[in-house]
């Protein structure tokens, strides 16, 4: 099963490393989380030297794509996606992960 870990439990280890307030925690979290939207809304990267880049793509519409849930044929109209490219300190801390494979997989 994949581990997650979630914003109540990011908020709650900034707690006890630094002692601010849990109030005052999770509103700077979530200001900040809005200026990246906000950043991506008006058509800007956002650059975390180090960790990463958030950018907007332009993703190609088709004529014949397939809901997952209902298996209905759909079009889907050009539209843009959020994507997150790994910085290099990022890259370098992860690279050295074991890599967990599903029972069969090839290793190629």
């Amino acid at each position: 099963m994949e581990k997650k870990q979630t914003k109540s439990e990011l908020v709650e280890k900034i707690y006890e490393r630094t002692g601010c307030e849990l109030k005052d925690i999770r509103s700077v979290i979530d200001q900040f989380l809005d200026e990246i939207k906000n950043a991506l809304e008006n058509d800007q990267s956002v650059e975390l030297r180090g960790f990463g880049t958030f950018e907007i793509r332009d993703r190609k519409g088709r004529e014949k794509a397939r809901n997952p849930k209902t298996g209905e044929t759909v079009r889907v109209k050009d539209h843009a996606v959020v994507a997150f490219r790994a910085g290099k300190d990022l890259k370098n801390s992860v690279w050295d992960i074991p890599v967990k494979r599903n029972p069969g997989e090839s290793d190629r």
